[in-house]
C-alpha cells in the first residue's frame, strides 16, 4: 500500500469534512496535498472556510488510517478511492459520493448491467415470488444483483442471484471487521466465492447504526 493510501483514509476521518467538503478540496489538491496545504489557501476555498479549514490543518493523529491500513492488508480488502479507475462510477452521480470504498470480492462493480433491489424486511408471500421471479428472469442478462444484506428483501434478492448464477454485490451499513445480521454470514461468504463481493463505505469498528442505513442506500 502507497502513502498516498494512508492520507486517503485520514481524509475520511477529518472533523467537518464529509463526502461533500473532501470532494470539494480534491478539486483543488490531491489527498496528500490536502494534509500539507496552509489554512490561508483552504479557508479561501468555497465550501470550506476557516473552520473547516482549521480542522484540516489541525489534523495530526494518523495512527487510526495506520491501523486501518493493517486491517486491510490483513484480510485482503480493496480500497477504492473516488478518483480510482475502479470506483464505481455510478456513484460519481451522487453529490455525497463516498470519498473512499473498502470493498472485499471479485465482482465488477461497474458491470454494464446492475440492478439494486431494496425492500422491506417483513415481507409478503407475494413480495417475495415477485423477487425471485424478476431475478430468474434476468439471468440470462448476466445481471448483477446489488442489494444491502438485511433481514427480508435484501437477503432473498442476493440467495436468488445466487441460486441463478448471477453475481451479487452487498453494500453494507458498517466495516467489514463484521456482518450484520449474523446470520447472513454464510451468505455473505457464498456470495464473495461466486464471484460477488461485499461493499462499504465505512472502516472496520464502524457499528450498524441506525443513520449509516439510509446513507448507505444511496
Amino acid at each position: 500500500m502507497s502513502d498516498d493510501l494512508l492520507y486517503q483514509i485520514a481524509l475520511t476521518q477529518i472533523p467537518l469534512i464529509g463526502p461533500v467538503q473532501a470532494k470539494i478540496l480534491l478539486q483543488h489538491c490531491n489527498a496528500e496535498e490536502i494534509f500539507h496545504a496552509k489554512k490561508s489557501f483552504l479557508e479561501k476555498i468555497e465550501g470550506i472556510g476557516p473552520a473547516r479549514a482549521a480542522k484540516v490543518t489541525g489534523f495530526k493523529d494518523f495512527s487510526k488510517a495506520e491501523q486501518e491500513i493493517e486491517f486491510i492488508n490483513k484480510y485482503g480488502i480493496k480500497p477504492l478511492f473516488i478518483t480510482d479507475d475502479e470506483y464505481p462510477k455510478r456513484l460519481l452521480n451522487c453529490y455525497d459520493s463516498p470519498t473512499l470504498l473498502y470493498y472485499r470480492g471479485t465482482g465488477d462493480l461497474n458491470a454494464e448491467k446492475m440492478l439494486a433491489v431494496i425492500g422491506t424486511r417483513n415481507h409478503s408471500d407475494y413480495a417475495k415470488q415477485v423477487t425471485e421471479k424478476l431475478i430468474k428472469e434476468l439471468a440470462e442478462e448476466n445481471v448483477t444483483i446489488v442489494s444491502g444484506l438485511a433481514y427480508g428483501i435484501d437477503g432473498l434478492a442476493h440467495k436468488a442471484a445466487l441460486k441463478n448464477n448471477l453475481s451479487t454485490i452487498g453494500v453494507l451499513a458498517h466495516g467489514l471487521d463484521k456482518l450484520y445480521p449474523q446470520e447472513h454470514t454464510s451468505l455473505a461468504k457464498d456470495m464473495i466465492k461466486k464471484g460477488g463481493g461485499l461493499l462499504t463505505e465505512y472502516a472496520s469498528n464502524t457499528k450498524p447504526d441506525k443513520h449509516n442505513f439510509p446513507t448507505r442506500n444511496r
